[in-house]
């Protein structure tokens, strides 16, 4: 391959992962032509983009965006992008691995750029499970002080109403 047709690859490579941050790397050497086509289309419904990729030049491209990944540029490499975070793209490419347990192997995953393995993908939390964490953490002392606030209003009112229904159960006083 001459030195121009390299530097086309690496080009349209750069312009294809410019701004991508989390991938999952996969071997998908051996899958009939058609499961491939398939499953390109129904992780295309979900946003999700699959591409093989030579691993030289993938090497240097990932270098250069700075999305290390150092351990999966040996054999066939396909790589998958575009969910919203890197817990859904992997959730995403498990369903889909165990469909092709055979042919699909994942050799691993990038999240926000740095290497990760891909059960550390699975376990990451959504962008939506992560703003939910952060909420209930923001809102916990919140929540608290209004408890402690509450509290003691609330035991007085429970005993006033606890003298309250005594009195009303008292017997009345005979009348002379």
């Amino acid at each position: 391959m001459s030195k121009q047709i390299k530097q086309m690859e690496m080009d349209a490579l750069n312009h294809t992962f410019q701004g991508v941050r989390d991938v999952v790397v996969l071997s998908v050497a051996g899958l009939a032509s058609t499961t491939d086509n398939q499953l390109r289309l129904s992780l295309r419904k979900k946003g999700i983009r699959m591409q093989v990729v030579k691993n030289s030049l993938a090497r240097k491209v990932f270098q250069g965006l700075g999305l290390k990944g150092d351990g999966f540029w040996a054999g066939p490499t396909t790589v998958a992008w575009g969910a919203s975070s890197p817990a859904e793209l992997a959730r995403e490419v498990q369903t889909v691995q165990l469909k092709n347990d055979k042919v699909m192997k994942v050799k691993g995953g990038i999240a926000d750029g740095q290497e990760v393995t891909f059960e550390r993908m699975l376990t990451m939390p959504t962008r939506s499970e992560a703003i939910g964490r952060v909420l209930s953490l923001a809102l916990a002392p919140a929540s608290r002080l209004a408890s402690q606030i509450l509290g003691p209003a609330a035991q007085v009112a429970g005993q006033i109403k606890t003298l309250r229904e005594k009195k009303e159960e008292a017997p009345a006083a005979p009348t002379a």
